[in-house]
C-alpha cells in the first residue's frame, strides 16, 4: 500500500509516568480497511497508547501521526475525522437509539435527510433497526455497545479507535461485536485498531500488535505470531512472547 493509505503513524513513543515507564519506544503504522488487534495484558500501556493517539495525553517522545498530521498543528480537525469507543459507556441510558444517535449527529452538523439516511444506515449495519425508540438502557449490554459504535461511526470517521469495548459482554455478544467490525471494515475500508487481553477477539484480525510492558512484542499476522512462537495455537503463543518478554526485562 501507498503512504496515503497510512491512517496512523507512530515512531518511537515514550510516555512515562513519574519512575514508571507505560510506553518504552512504540512504532506502528495503521492502513485503510485494516483491522487490527492491539492485543496485551493488563498493564501493557494499551489505554496509554489510546490517550496519546486521541489527543488526550502527549507522549514524552516520539511522533504520532492521524492521517498525515499532528494534534500540535491539527487537533480538532484530526478528532473530527476519528471515531472512539471508550471501555465506558458513555451515551445517555435514558435516551433512545434514536435520540441519542441525532443528538450526536447534530454535534457533527448532520440535518434532515442527511442525518435521517445515515442513522437509518447504521441502524440496519448493527441490527439496531427495529429498536430506535427503545431507551438504551432497555437493551442487552451488547446492544448498548452496537449503540456507541453506530454513535462513533456518523462523522464516517477513516479511524475508528476501540479500548477494550467488549468489557462487560457475555461470549456471544463479544463474538457479534468482533464480527461486526470485522465486516464495518472489509465494507467501507474503515481502519479500526481494537484493544483488548482477549485473545478471541483478534484472532482473525488482520494483525496483530502485541504490547507488553509499554513494547511492541510482535506486529504480525495471527499465523506468524504463531510461528514465531512455535505453536500452532494462538493463545499459547501469545502466553509465550508475553512470558518471554516478561524474562527479558
Amino acid at each position: 500500500m501507498s503512504g496515503a493509505d497510512v491512517v496512523l503513524s507512530l515512531e518511537s513513543v515514550h510516555k512515562s509516568y513519574g519512575t514508571v515507564r507505560a510506553l518504552n519506544g512504540v512504532s506502528f503504522d495503521v492502513r485503510a480497511g485494516e483491522y487490527i488487534g492491539l492485543l496485551g495484558p493488563n498493564g501493557a500501556g494499551k489505554s496509554t497508547l489510546f490517550q496519546i493517539i486521541t489527543g488526550l495525553f502527549s507522549a514524552d517522545q516520539g511522533e504520532v501521526e492521524v492521517f498525515g498530521q499532528t494534534f500540535r498543528s491539527s487537533g480538532s480537525q484530526l478528532l473530527a475525522r476519528m471515531g472512539v469507543v471508550f471501555q465506558a459507556r458513555s451515551i445517555d441510558m435514558d435516551m433512545s437509539i434514536e435520540e441519542n444517535l441525532r443528538f450526536h449527529g447534530r454535534l457533527f452538523g448532520l440535518r434532515g435527510a442527511a442525518l435521517k439516511g445515515r442513522l437509518d444506515w447504521l441502524t440496519a449495519q448493527f441490527g439496531l433497526g427495529d429498536l430506535q425508540k427503545r431507551k438504551v438502557r432497555e437493551l442487552s449490554g451488547g446492544q448498548q455497545r452496537k449503540v456507541e459504535v453506530a454513535r462513533a461511526m456518523l462523522n464516517r470517521p477513516r479511524l475508528l479507535i476501540m479500548d477494550e469495548p467488549s468489557a462487560g459482554l457475555d461470549p456471544p455478544s463479544r463474538r457479534s461485536l468482533v464480527q461486526d467490525m470485522q465486516a464495518l471494515a472489509r465494507d467501507t475500508g474503515v481502519a479500526i485498531l481494537w484493544s483488548t487481553h482477549l485473545v478471541d477477539e483478534v484472532e482473525n484480525a488482520d494483525r496483530i500488535i502485541l504490547l507488553c510492558q509499554g513494547k511492541i512484542v510482535a506486529d504480525n499476522t495471527p499465523s506468524w505470531i504463531c510461528n514465531e512462537a512455535g505453536t500452532g495455537d494462538l493463545t499459547e503463543a501469545y502466553a509465550n512472547l508475553t512470558d518471554d518478554n516478561r524474562r527479558d526485562t
